[in-house]
This record gives structure tokens, C-alpha cells and sequence, in this order.
């Protein structure tokens, strides 16, 4: 019952975090474009060089509002999966512990990481 405590504790400042945070992704400008990690990408960070500075402001742009649509659905469904998990939780007591609340917690926790990592620009 602790460890799901602790769960719940995490996944609820994961939240808030995150719903707190949205404004300032928002205003990431130019993001940082991670080191290619496969032998094949030479051919696309080649294409990446020859393209104009106003050209890469507006793919830096599009790639920045691209990111914040998926944030804003992560958020909501990040809002949608904690109402359900405290919906699971007020119907429990300290004798029952439901694998739904788990379950959710869990979800939750993955979902979180994915916003955080978003959030960062990677």
C-alpha cells in the first residue's frame, strides 16, 4: 500500500509539473536538434545544411507547434487518467487495493515521462 502511495504521490507532481510547465515549452523557439544516431542520417543532416535560415526557422517553428498539439493531448489525457485513478482510489479502502488503481498509476507514470521528454524538446 506504501509503494502505491509513493506511486500516486509521483504520478500527481508528475501532473502538475507538467500542467505548470506547458506555458514555458510553449515558448522554446529554435529546438535542439538531436545528433544523428544512425549511420544512414549523414544523407538527411546534409539535406538539414543546405537548407536556408529562414527555412530551418520555419521548420524549427512547425516542429515547435507540432510538439506543443502533443503535449496539450498528453496533458488532457494525463488530466483524464488521474480523475479515473482518484475515481479508483475513493473506492478503495486500506484492506482492498485494486489492480485498476495500479493499472492506472502505471499508465500514468508512462505518460508523464513522455510529456516530460517532450517538454525538453528530444
Amino acid at each position: 500500500m506504501k509503494q502505491m502511495a509513493k506511486r500516486l504521490g509521483r504520478a500527481v507532481v508528475l501532473l502538475l509539473a507538467v500542467e505548470h510547465g506547458i506555458g514555458a515549452a510553449a515558448q522554446v523557439v529554435n529546438p535542439q536538434y538531436p545528433e544523428p544516431s544512425q549511420p544512414g542520417s549523414h544523407k538527411e543532416r546534409s539535406a538539414e545544411d543546405a537548407l536556408s535560415a529562414e527555412q530551418k526557422e520555419q521548420l524549427a517553428k512547425k516542429q515547435n507547434e507540432v510538439r506543443q498539439q502533443e503535449l496539450k493531448k498528453d496533458t488532457d489525457k494525463l488530466f483524464e487518467l488521474a480523475t479515473e485513478l482518484k475515481q479508483y482510489v475513493d473506492k478503495t479502502n486500506e484492506n482492498i487495493l485494486s489492480m485498476d488503481v495500479i493499472k492506472k498509476a502505471e499508465q500514468i507514470e508512462k505518460l508523464a515521462k513522455s510529456v516530460k521528454e517532450k517538454m525538453k524538446g528530444q
